[in-house]
């Protein structure tokens, strides 16, 4: 059904009905550029497998994951250490998802994958505007010499859609340039994630927007099992707030990303993003009909 493919345990609820669903998970465990602690290729199985801890049903929102159709394609297959032909086989995932007229739900995996993600939905849908919650403003042009890494991946998100359709979030960490181009080129908010948020909602809505999470936005005390981890973040609970809130714009497309469960062994990261994913399916989804 979809190249590149390897299926996995599915998410929690999720269908077997692809052509029914509205929304397509894949796990994209690219794991090549991290720059400190790798691990992030076991992201999204960890995921998959801490979201059966959870109930189908939301207190915040009052709704049931049994009230959406959405369906868990597998892992992308990724070689490895091959960085644009792991890039390209997720642009071709994501093509396809959208080909199709489906929402992209992208598990990392880590961050780069973004950049291959967003390249096919902005093409996709014009005008697009990206959330990128973060603790760090991954807006280097280069790091170490390269030119695609997860510490540059929304530079070369802004070279695709425009510095000023970019909204970062939680940011609180990066170099003095990368503070100087965000500045001057991109709408970046720092530490705080939900009052910003709120605030911006009016110049979001009727576009089509794209949600990248990386789950180090969230306080290591929250979420230690991560490669990069950044002290002073947002709390589990305002995290959950800002999923909620983008409930009402038009989300095309959503990942969570850098979440690696070696360093976390009582694996609250990743039921902290099942969680996440969870709430963002019933807030982005379309109801059965």
């Amino acid at each position: 059904m979809i190249k590149y493919m390897e299926k996995c345990v599915g998410f929690i609820g999720s269908t077997t009905d692809y052509e029914q669903s509205s929304i397509v998970i894949a796990g994209a465990p690219m794991d090549l550029t991290v720059s400190y602690r790798p691990g992030t290729r076991q992201g999204p199985q960890a995921i998959r497998q801490a979201s059966h801890g959870l109930e189908e049903y939301s207190v915040d929102l009052d709704r049931d994951l049994a009230d959406y159709n959405y369906y868990d394609a597998g892992d992308v297959l990724l070689p490895f250490g091959a960085v644009q032909e792991n890039l390209r086989r997720i642009s071709a995932v994501t093509a396809e998802i959208l080909e199709r007229d489906k929402t992209p739900f992208v598990l990392g995996g880590e961050h780069l994958i973004t950049c291959a993600v967003v390249q096919e939905v902005a093409q996709k849908y014009p005008g697009l505007v990206v959330i990128h919650f973060d603790a760090h403003a991954d807006l280097r042009d280069q790091y170490l010499g390269q030119g695609f890494s997860h510490a540059t991946v929304m530079r070369r998100v802004v070279e695709m859609i425009g510095g000023k359709n970019l909204f970062q979030f939680g940011i609180r960490s990066g170099t003095r340039d990368e503070f100087v181009f965000a500045r001057g080129h991109t709408n970046t908010f720092l530490d705080q994630v939900v009052e910003p948020l709120k605030e911006s909602l009016p110049h979001l809505q009727g576009r089509p927007v794209y949600v990248s999470l990386d789950i180090d936005v969230v306080d290591p005390s929250f979420a230690p099992g991560t490669g990069t981890p950044e002290p002073g973040g947002c709390s589990s609970r305002e995290m959950l707030t800002a999923i909620h809130l983008l409930g009402d714009l038009d989300v095309v497309g959503f990942d969570l990303v850098e979440v690696s469960p070696v360093y976390d062994p009582s694996e609250r990261t990743a039921l902290l993003a099942a969680k996440l994913v969870r709430e963002a399916i019933m807030s982005f989804g379309q109801t059965k009909l």
